[in-house]
């Protein structure tokens, strides 16, 4: 467990050594200001229907842009640097398994992802001064950026296991995280009933619907956990087959 403790904090304030982090955090945080902003606007106007502020902000087609780049760009760096480094191999001959490494890495990539989304809580108490705002939609908003965020984090850490160079890693992790994505969006294509219940399970927009309304359904937490387990798994595996190349 202290090696486990070890290697998160070591990832998490690695991302501080970097200009990568500091223009990042600027970025993500210029543009989802500047959403914040037009969806504001959109809504004093009469004629929009009037709907949930935060509802809109955690499922706009903007949320999801970001969710994927950013979490491309954040798990980018998390094996791949260490490989093309050469200090994969001195962590690996520590007293410590690959798995541990992997989740490390990982907990780590998405302890910085939450701390890219910590200063938009800023959002709801400013509209809870000047109205009144229903917290629970907004909990379950923020624990659906988590779970997602903790799912695409564990695809980019895959990809990131896969190759030394971090842009290839970005790009690769960018696909999956797309494929995924886009799985459950070919219900609306299929008639088959089963098959479309199972794509409607695997449907991302619609867990973030849930929990932008407040719903915490069990079986988006079996499969957001299932899914981080998987490609952690896989992560795992990639880590010691490529263990001394």
């Amino acid at each position: 467990m202290k090696a486990l403790v070890a290697i998160v904090k070591r990832e998490f304030f690695s991302y501080f050594v970097s200009p990568l982090a500091y223009v990042v955090l600027t970025a993500f945080l210029l543009i989802n200001g500047y959403v914040f902003y037009l969806i504001v606007l959109a809504l004093n106007v009469p004629e929009t229907p009037k709907t949930s502020f935060m509802s809109l902000f955690f499922t706009s087609i903007f949320y999801w842009i970001f969710m994927m780049l950013v979490s491309s760009i954040v798990s980018m760096r998390l094996l791949s640097e260490e490989r093309k480094s050469g200090s994969i191999e001195s962590l690996l001959t520590a007293p410590v398994s690959e798995a541990t490494v992997v989740t490390g890495k990982f907990v780590g990539g998405w302890c910085f992802f939450l701390f890219l989304w910590l200063p938009t809580v800023l959002y709801p108490v400013l509209l809870a001064r000047h109205g009144s705002l229903d917290w629970g939609p907004v909990a379950g908003g923020y624990l659906g950026i988590a779970l997602v965020g903790a799912l695409f984090i564990s695809v980019g850490t895959f990809a990131s296991a896969l190759t030394k160079n971090q842009i290839v890693a970005a790009i690769v992790g960018f696909v999956l995280i797309l494929a995924i994505f886009l799985v459950g969006l070919f219900r609306d294509f299929v008639n088959e009933p089963k098959l479309r219940e199972t794509l409607a399970y695997l449907n991302l927009i619609e867990h973030m619907e849930d929990f932008a309304r407040g719903i915490v359904d069990t079986r988006r937490l079996v499969y957001v956990a299932s899914t981080v387990v998987f490609f952690l798994f896989l992560s795992t595996r990639t880590l010691e087959l490529n263990k001394g190349k």
